[in-house]
């Protein structure tokens, strides 16, 4: 630090009156006194970055901010009253504001004069964050826990930039890489990634259908010895045991996407709810969630961050879910490069771009292979979609109602954005609980839905997710209510698999009515009621939520299956996004798929490409370098 110190001081003029130099994560952070600095410091940064190559920001010393009621009240004059501002919050540690609103363009002005201005007359560090079109609880939790543990994070992050940038560089002899799930599987995604200085997990999931956990009693993993986490995504398969982790001692950082963070939340929490309903022991608590969020450090697509003294990240964007990403890290000064996709898509979805393809260098790539198979390719999304609005057109039209069970992060907004685009459509279309929360979450980041999207929400104030024909169901009551009515109806309900959630309560209702639908968008595992319905099963045993009795439920109803909705990349398309690698790996290892499709995939890969591919078992240890 003191080097650091030293450095930046040659090129900092004296009158800036420095108070303070600390590391807020891989961050350098400058405070000082000096009014006309803090505003105005843009070229001397710039070429303090450029020589050191550290990411810098200059804050004021808590002695010369504004009264944080007087800050508020200039904020309402200077900001145009359109804007929208819900909530302007302070962390004094950090002298920093963050400003909610409905259109963030208004608060920070054209060219930024705007934010410059609210900076230069109130002396604070100002943040400008989107407040959510439809209120999420869950995003107002979040984001109350990290300003009210601001000095904890404060200490948290200084604490870890001095782990990283102060440690003994350690001769890098070996990278390697030990699969603690997710090899020739689909579930509990876990990669641990070691040199001989650091220790990291990218993503630590779950089998949400039998609770089957990460192998983090394998011999390489110690929990002591952890630097830190890596979250590409937030289904419970890569996120769903991350807080297990905190629960079993980790205190480090968790580092992911905004929304990625924010979905992780929802998902837990709905996680440890079904295991409390249903009698199950969760293995963590809501107290290990909440210290995820406080451990969280998180990350734009694009920005490189130090993560330990021989490794930096990237995250890119997947295409799968929002705020999905690849993870580009970064081994040593040059020495090895690595891209772990996730979940990816390489196709242009209703919600997401296409995954990014244009990495510098890849020595190996780490990619998912859930349709990696020969036979696993899917329609074209346009006709699945047309497909989709036939099914749901004809079975309104004639009386009936229509359930479609879905995933709630992705799939569900996905079908959404279909529905709204229906000409004339005139039916309800209901949403259950979390997938109302996770609908609501999107709303507050649409920076990370794709262009097109984009464009209606910002420049023509169109958002599907507000369409007038979505409406959220809030009890049990309001749910009966529904099923009451004769009218004719489109529901979307969790549990995606029909394995339990209001899914089954709207099953149970529609089933015996050859007039109705049942239309399956997503992966059906085996052994769930949704598998075995597609398979044709006419009887069903069903629990009733009133008295517990056994009963048999026919399906009379119509079941159909559209395929192509998927968030993830079939076959060809995985094939061709790894033709479309900028750089090209020397090294390829399939996972997260069931063996078959891994195995297949290699061989695949190798035939086409010359390279090493390898379809690694769960808890072997490969050596990438």
């Amino acid at each position: 630090m003191m080097k650091i110190k030293e450095a930046i001081l040659e090129d900092i003029p004296e009158e800036a009156d420095i108070t303070d130099i600390c590391f807020e994560g891989s961050e350098i952070v400058i405070y000082v006194k000096n009014r006309d600095f803090f505003t105005s410091n843009g070229a001397v940064i710039k070429q303090i970055v450029s020589k050191m190559k550290k990411r810098i920001s200059v804050r004021p010393d808590p002695s010369i901010s504004m009264d944080m009621e007087q800050a508020r009240e200039r904020i309402k004059k200077i900001v145009p009253e359109e804007a929208g501002v819900d909530e302007v919050t302070f962390e004094p540690a950090f002298g920093r504001l963050t400003i909610e609103a409905q259109k963030p363009g208004l608060v920070i002005g054209k060219k930024g004069e705007t934010l410059k201005r609210i900076k230069k007359e109130t002396l604070w560090f100002p943040v400008v964050k989107r407040a959510p079109t439809i209120p999420s609880e869950v995003v107002q939790t979040i984001r109350k826990v990290i300003f009210e543990e601001s000095e904890f994070r404060k200490k948290f992050l200084n604490k870890l930039g001095e782990k990283i940038h102060s440690a003994e560089k350690k001769e890098i002899e070996w990278v390697r890489m030990g699969f603690l799930g997710s090899a020739r599987e689909v579930g509990r995604s876990c990669l641990l990634l070691q040199t001989p200085g650091s220790n990291v997990i990218a993503d630590c999931g779950i089998k949400p259908t039998n609770d089957e956990f990460p192998y983090l009693n394998a011999p390489e993993f110690d929990i002591k010895k952890l630097d830190a986490i890596v979250l590409t995504h937030s289904h419970l398969d890569h996120c769903g045991f991350i807080p297990y982790l905190y629960e079993y001692g980790y205190d480090g950082p968790l580092y992911c996407t905004a929304p990625v963070r924010d979905l992780m939340v929802l998902l837990c929490l709905d996680y440890l709810e079904v295991a409390q309903r249903e009698g199950n022991k969760a293995p963590y608590s809501s107290k290990d969630i909440e210290n995820a969020i406080k451990h969280s450090i998180i990350l734009d697509y694009d920005e490189v961050s130090d993560i330990t003294p021989d490794m930096r990240i990237t995250f890119e964007n997947a295409g799968h879910i929002l705020g999905s990403s690849q993870v580009h890290i970064h081994v040593g000064e040059g020495l090895h490069n690595i891209v772990y996709t996730g979940d990816l898509n390489f196709d242009k979805s209703r919600l997401f771009d296409p995954a990014f393809t244009r990495f510098q260098r890849v020595e190996t790539l780490i990619m998912e292979s859930t349709y990696g198979g020969e036979d696993s390719l899917q329609p074209q999304r346009k006709e699945a979609e047309e497909k989709l609005k036939k099914i749901v057109m004809d079975t309104l039209k004639r009386g009936g109602r229509v359930l479609i069970p879905s995933f709630a992060v992705g799939r569900a907004q996905e079908v959404m954005c279909i529905l709204s685009e229906i000409p004339d459509f005139k039916y309800p279309v209901y949403l259950e609980g979390m997938l109302w929360d996770a609908t609501a979450i999107h709303t507050t980041y649409p920076e990370y839905l794709n262009k097109d999207l984009q464009q209606k929400i910002f420049h023509q104030g169109k958002s599907p997710f507000t369409s007038g024909i979505f409406k959220r169901v809030g009890s049990t009551k309001e749910r009966n209510g529904i099923l009451k009515t004769g009218d004719p109806f489109v529901v979307l309900a969790t549990s995606g698999m029909l394995v339990g959630g209001p899914a089954i309560e709207y099953l149970k209702s529609f089933a015996e009515d050859p007039k109705n639908t049942l239309i399956f968008v997503g992966y059906q595992a085996e052994g769930t009621f949704g598998r075995k319905i597609q398979k044709g099963w006419k009887e069903m045993p069903v629990t009733e939520s009133d008295n517990g009795k056994r009963n048999v439920l026919e399906i009379k109803m119509d079941v159909e299956t559209v395929e192509g909705l998927s968030g993830h990349s079939d076959r060809n398309q995985l094939l061709k996004y790894v033709q479309k690698l900028s750089d090209k790996p020397r090294k390829m290892l399939l996972v997260h798929g069931e063996e078959g499709k891994c195995i297949d995939l290699a061989k695949s890969l190798h035939r086409m490409f010359r390279c090493e591919t390898i379809a690694p078992k769960n808890l072997e240890m490969v050596r990438l370098r």
